[in-house]
């Protein structure tokens, strides 16, 4: 059950920015006459529910599970990872040389961590 909870937070971090991301154009946040507007389409919605959902999992479910110094920094690289792949795939974002470095150092520190 601890792995599962953290392939569904990673799906929901990690979807919930894409989501966002793929329509962040359309969100609004105004001050118009003292009154706060937020508008935002359907797609963005969703991302910040699903982001929500990936922090009361972590917060609530996955900290206590583990140790803090272990998983904070695996479940962030991999999450930082995960990002990086879906911005070049799906957002036809670019890597330059120094990004890719970073990538596979992510990589090699979250392989260290986990060696007993």
């Amino acid at each position: 059950m601890k792995i599962i909870s953290i392939i569904i937070y990673l799906i929901c971090s990690v979807g919930g920015l894409v989501l966002i991301k793929s329509e962040a154009n359309s969100v609004n946040i105004a001050m118009q006459n003292g009154v706060f507007n937020l508008s935002m389409g359907f797609k963005s919605i969703l991302g910040f529910i699903a982001y929500i959902c990936s922090f009361l999992i972590y917060t609530f479910y996955i900290i206590k599970q583990f140790d803090l110094s272990y998983i904070f920094p695996i479940i962030t690289g991999i999450t930082q990872v995960l990002v990086i792949l879906a911005g070049v795939f799906l957002f036809k974002e670019t890597m330059n040389t120094y990004a890719i470095i970073g990538v596979f150092l992510i990589i090699a520190g979250i392989t260290l961590l986990n060696i007993k």
